[in-house]
Parts: structure tokens; C-alpha cells; sequence
């Protein structure tokens, strides 16, 4: 069993998760009005003092790339990045779509978050790898893919269910873990609406 400090913040809510030895401790917030970044350092110290876990004694921090909310991702990138450079260990990257991946057990399916606008981010998975690389969709493409749908927002659909995004952050950590490295880099399916402005697309 590893160390370690993850985090996700790529969406309105925040979880942090910190794991020592066979102790673990979840912090869950469904909903933080996109404070992150006025309440993710307290959730981490609540977080590691549960545990009694300190950032030096983790063997890597892991942290939501994204697709979601472009400042949410930031947020967090630069939270793990910030962790890693003070104590000199690797970093875990994982996507939203790896959260949902790693909790659904059916062989071909696809993953949709809301991109707002009727449009989506989606990524599809056959026999446990990727067979759609993510891609920005809209709403008539979505209703055309043919396998069942599966994101951990409400969204109304034919064929799609909502997986508890709670849970969701360990199974994936730990399915990843071994791909530590000393990089991480958000995953920007699409411009950001200001970058999108600019270029006038």
C-alpha cells in the first residue's frame, strides 16, 4: 500500500484523499461554489491529519487533469506540482474520464461530462482501453454513440447512468499509480472560452 495525497478539484465539487498504510481519509464536498481554492489547503490538512500523514512521507501526490472547469484543473495541477517540488516526489496524473473508467465493469461503453451548451467531453472505452480519444461533442453526437453512457453529473439522456463520483477517486489512483512521473500537464479537450474569444472561433 502506497502514501499518497490526491485530489480533484476539476468539477463544483472538491475531494481530497489522503491513504497511509491501510488508513484512509476522504474528504467530500458535492458542492463548493467553485471556492476551491479558498477551501482545498484546509481539506488537506484535515485530510492528512486524520491519517497522520505528512507531505514528506507520501510517495507521490495525484491530481485531476481534467476535462472540467479550466480554473478547477488549474487549481488542482498546480496544488500536486506545488507538493512534489517541496518534497521532491513524482506526481500521478488522472483524468476525469479515468474516474468513471475504473469504476464501470462492462465491456464497451463511453464517458460524457458536461461541457455546458448541450455540448460534452467524451471518451470512449472497449475491453479496458481507450477507443474513442477524448473529444468535444455535441448533443446529437452523443445520442448517436452506441454503447451505454456513463459520467457522474445529472444529465438527461437515453442510456445513461451516474456513477457516485465520491468513491471514485481511489480505485482510479491506485489502478494508475505505477505511471508516476515527475510530469503533469491539464488535459484541455477544448480552448477555454476566453482563448476561444480571442481566436474568434
Amino acid at each position: 500500500m502506497s502514501n499518497f495525497l490526491a485530489i480533484d478539484t476539476s468539477s463544483r465539487y472538491l475531494t481530497v484523499l489522503a491513504v497511509k498504510d491501510e488508513k484512509t481519509a476522504l474528504r467530500h464536498l458535492s458542492d463548493c461554489a467553485m471556492q476551491h481554492s479558498v477551501v482545498l489547503m484546509d481539506e488537506i490538512d484535515k485530510a492528512l491529519k486524520e491519517v497522520n500523514l505528512a507531505p514528506a512521507d507520501c510517495d507521490f501526490f495525484a491530481s485531476v487533469t481534467g476535462p472540467g472547469s479550466f480554473t478547477g484543473i488549474r487549481i488542482g495541477v498546480a496544488t500536486a506540482k506545488g507538493f512534489a517540488l517541496a518534497t521532491g516526489k513524482p506526481l500521478v496524473s488522472v483524468t476525469a474520464f479515468n474516474l468513471i473508467a475504473y469504476n464501470v465493469n462492462i465491456k464497451k461503453f463511453y464517458i460524457i461530462i458536461d461541457a455546458l451548451h448541450s455540448h460534452y467531453y467524451v471518451c470512449g472505452y472497449e475491453n479496458g482501453k481507450i477507443s474513442l480519444p477524448p473529444c468535444y461533442m455535441d448533443a446529437d453526437g452523443v445520442k448517436n454513440l452506441d454503447a451505454p453512457l456513463y459520467g457522474f453529473e445529472q444529465i438527461p439522456l437515453e442510456n445513461y447512468q451516474k456513477i457516485d463520483i465520491k468513491n471514485c477517486l481511489y480505485p482510479a489512483v491506485c489502478a494508475l499509480k505505477n505511471g508516476a512521473s515527475g510530469e503533469m500537464h491539464a488535459l484541455y479537450v477544448r480552448k477555454s472560452q476566453a482563448e476561444e474569444a480571442r481566436s474568434g472561433n
